[in-house]
């Protein structure tokens, strides 16, 4: 998180202490609330399920911050990622550790949990003034793109850095690549 003068609650999820810009999917409000302070300057709102960190994510993340002032990360659960038929063995890394891991990121100022397959109402709930996706997406098939183009905003299709995916990394772990 980029420096927004919280400190983390001792609080225990999955090993991990609770991070005061982790928002689950049923504190919305909360969310809404931290980002009050925030209107008036440009909220650049990204999602995925950042299963295994990687410098693709990374690089993204940092570009879609540059968009913007303030950068939201929506990030499905753990029955999202499931749904998404990624595998019986997704996500690697439950939610808690996923948000925490991500709310450490200079780029990252707060994340966001979604249950549904697409963020469309957390982007409803947020209201953005951009937002942002990897290059693999065309800005058409960007959920959520109805919402931001009809308030004014952008809605940007990054380049991806080449190289690195999860799923890639995934098959070389396991030995098939």
């Amino acid at each position: 998180m980029s420096g927004n003068g919280m400190t983390p609650s001792p609080e225990m999820n999955n090993g991990v202490p609770a991070h005061p810009a982790v928002f689950r999917a049923d504190s919305w409000n909360g969310l809404l609330d931290a980002l009050a302070p925030h209107r008036g300057r440009r909220i650049v709102f990204t999602n995925g399920c950042y299963d295994i960190l990687h410098p693709g994510h990374v690089d993204l993340l940092a570009r879609a911050r540059a968009q913007g002032d303030i950068l939201v990360l929506g990030l499905n659960s753990d029955a999202s990622v499931r749904s998404l038929g990624k595998g019986d063995d997704r996500p690697v890394n439950p939610f808690p550790v996923r948000a925490y891991v991500l709310a450490h990121l200079a780029s990252v100022d707060f994340v966001a949990e979604f249950d549904e397959p697409t963020p469309f109402e957390l982007i409803k709930a947020v209201r953005p003034q951009v937002l942002v996706k990897g290059g693999d997406w065309s800005v058409d098939r960007i959920v959520g793109r109805d919402i931001v183009e009809s308030d004014g905003g952008t809605v940007l299709s990054l380049p991806l850095l080449g190289g690195f995916s999860t799923t890639a990394l995934l098959e070389k772990i396991r030995g098939r690549k």
